[in-house]
């Protein structure tokens, strides 16, 4: 467990380091969506509709835009080989790693979605709904995406191999993570239909997220 508080603290460290990631995800984010009441006009019902959608939008893209890096230090440096190598089995190293990077990428978002949710005329209480299902929903987009990580690093293709392999498996996260924001909204659907749907998609993340990043590295030492 030591070792495994000590990879996250490094990990923690490279995110927040300039370049590491953390801040280049957050800035997107802040972008897409200051820019967005922009695009759309003055209409603010429209906003206040489309609201929920943006924010959810504008998250998984910049989680996306920062999952690149999840691998990308210890393959360069060669401390991926002793990752692997290690007692410790890979599945754990490779969740905690997830939860660095969720610490670092997923939570500055959250953090800042009620401010966001001003500009595009959401109210408190919609807000909030936003703020709750990002909390469910974004360490399934880390945990997912880690897949997509481990293999681009298997296979040396890079960010394009990555969107195409984890932007399918964020859709149905991005889908009911907007319904469930939107329900609590607008109606009519319950809110709790969605959401339970989405905490159901986040704990088989959790489950099959590390597995399969575990495979996909050892199949890299093949």
């Amino acid at each position: 467990m030591s070792a495994l508080a000590a990879l996250l603290r490094r990990d923690i460290r490279v995110a927040l380091r300039v370049g590491g990631g953390a801040l280049i995800g957050m800035l997107f984010f802040l972008t897409v969506v200051v820019l967005m009441p922009f695009a759309l006009g003055p209409d603010l019902a429209l906003l206040r509709r489309l609201g929920p959608a943006i924010l959810w939008l504008g998250a998984m893209l910049a989680s996306l835009l920062t999952l690149d890096r999840l691998f990308l230090a210890d393959s360069e440096d060669g401390s991926l080989d002793l990752l692997v190598m290690s007692r410790t089995p890979l599945e754990l190293t490779c969740a905690t790693k997830a939860v660095a990077h969720w610490l670092t990428a997923g939570v500055p978002l959250i953090v800042i979605t009620p401010a966001l949710g001003l500009l595009l005329n959401l109210d408190l209480l919609a807000t909030a709904a936003v703020a709750l299902t990002l909390i469910a929903g974004t360490p399934a987009l880390t945990f997912t995406g880690m897949i997509g990580a481990a293999l681009a690093v298997t296979l040396h293709r890079g960010g394009l191999l990555l969107a195409v392999i984890v932007v399918p498996l964020s859709i149905p996260v991005l889908i009911f993570g907007v319904a469930a924001s939107t329900a609590a909204i607008t109606g009519p659907l319950s809110f709790g239909t969605p959401f339970s749907i989405l905490c159901a998609l986040s704990l088989a993340s959790f489950v099959i997220g590390p597995f399969a990043a575990a495979a996909c590295l050892r199949q890299r030492m093949d």
